[in-house]
């Protein structure tokens, strides 16, 4: 290996550092054990591959993590990250629930089997249908963010004869330190209510016949590498907290969000003992129920993107074209973010690298995965590569742009593996549209 580009982590530094990952000398790229090459055969490409087991132990050192700080934390998997019924299933033997953020996904998280009592739902814009709903169904919580909602939430629960579990969202003013698209935690962001707001509201809140005012709960933002702005946002609830009992009402609960980072790229990306060393200091004297909406730190290495190179284009840059596009993986044309891209070919780790600028097909200039990144110089049309911690936000947020159709899925267990969604087809996609009748009478 010759790569020279010092901030770009070596195709062996990546593999290294992804326990799911092994480049086998005669397969290739494996994922969970399982050939990658062998995968793209039978379904084709571009295919999102989901490891099972990588979820699973994550899922697993999380729960360690608090139970070494002796918290007695609920864990809600934040689907939005990754919503399909095969990981939702998994994550629910793994003892999760779910943070939901709209009707669609408190559907789907039943059909996987979660209890109501494991569902909390969140979101700056719940419909009456979506609170209705979920008041019917029961579920744990209701993190309200605004004023406005939670005497609308109040109305629809009085008309349902029930009375709903909230907490109220509080927005610190903290400053997560990250991307500024998936910041939630600042002044003028769209997201909960001004803390200096929250305790005269809870008090509001209290005295409301069909609500039962459970706690607080916060979430700073996406993708946190340090501690600090997790302590600077516990520590403000926690003021708050006793606040509110100073003045003779109940808090039961707080809800901590989430935002734990990984390491894409070559950051330094903080273990959940961290996370809970914190949550510990801060909360962990309150006698208070917590929960975490945990979502990237568990599904991003828990999935990758399989990808062909339709064609190379020599050039000052040189291009590889992929199969995958925009369409399919969003993250770095919405937010400029880095994924690591392994060749699949056994010989990847050995073979001299050159600098590529990586691309997909769809017509738009931001169609771009990766900018100079070194990469075997004899990489060539048909070869595969995956490009990694795809998990989190990738198909979910996959769309149909350029009639492209919506890739497979499919889910490696203990060496076994299995298509999770069909590959769409044109017709499918097609299939929902109709044109009205005077169209069709009508001749210029």
């Amino acid at each position: 290996m010759n790569n020279t580009h010092a901030s770009e982590p070596l195709l062996n530094d990546l593999l290294a550092a992804r326990p799911s990952l092994k480049m086998d000398a005669r397969d290739g790229l494996l994922f969970e054990g399982v050939p990658l090459h062998t995968i793209a055969a039978s379904v084709g490409t571009p295919c999102w591959i989901t490891g099972a087991n990588t979820f699973r132990q994550r899922a697993k050192t999380l729960k360690q993590a608090f139970e070494a700080h002796k918290l007695n934390m609920h864990l809600h998997f934040a689907m939005k990250s990754q919503d399909h019924q095969a990981v939702l299933t998994v994550l629910h033997h793994c003892g999760y629930g779910v943070d939901i953020v709209s009707g669609g996904e408190m559907i789907r998280a039943l059909r996987a089997g979660i209890q109501p009592e494991g569902v909390v739902f969140s979101g700056v814009g719940k419909s009456d249908e979506e609170l209705r709903l979920a008041i019917e169904k029961n579920i744990r919580q209701i993190n309200v963010e605004s004023a406005e909602e939670l005497f609308r939430l109040n109305n629809i629960a009085a008309t349902c004869g029930k009375i709903a579990r909230v907490a109220l969202r509080v927005n610190p003013d903290v400053d997560a330190k990250t991307h500024d698209k998936i910041s939630t935690g600042r002044a003028g962001d769209k997201f909960g209510i001004e803390h200096n707001q929250a305790i005269q509201l809870y008090a509001q809140g209290a005295s409301l016949k069909n609500i039962h005012l459970v706690g607080l709960a916060v979430h700073l933002g996406s993708q946190m590498l340090t501690a600090e702005p997790f302590r600077k946002g516990y520590s403000r609830l926690a003021d708050m907290v006793r606040e509110i009992r100073s003045m003779g009402h109940s808090v039961e609960s707080i809800d901590c969000g989430g935002g734990l980072g990984i390491c894409y790229k070559n950051e330094i990306a903080p273990s959940p003992d961290m996370l809970a060393g914190v949550i510990a200091e801060t909360l962990g004297d309150l006698d208070v129920e917590l929960s975490l909406e945990p979502g990237r730190w568990l599904s991003a290495p828990s999935g990758i993107l399989l990808s062909r190179v339709i064609e190379t284009k020599a050039g000052s840059p040189s291009f590889i074209i992929l199969d995958a596009a925009m369409n399919d993986l969003t993250r770095p044309a919405m937010y400029d973010s880095w994924h690591g891209i392994v060749p699949v070919a056994p010989t990847a780790l050995s073979t001299p690298t050159a600098p590529w600028h990586v691309v997909g097909p769809v017509c738009e200039s931001s169609d771009i995965f990766a900018r100079a990144r070194f990469l075997p110089e004899n990489l060539k049309r048909g070869d595969l590569v995956a490009l990694l911690d795809t998990g989190a936000y990738g198909s979910v947020m996959s769309s149909t742009y350029n009639s492209r159709p919506l890739a497979t899925q499919v889910l490696i267990d203990n060496g076994k593996w299995a298509v999770i969604r069909q590959r769409q087809t044109i017709e499918e996609l097609i299939a929902s549209e109709t044109v009205p009748e005077w169209l069709h009478s009508h001749h210029a």
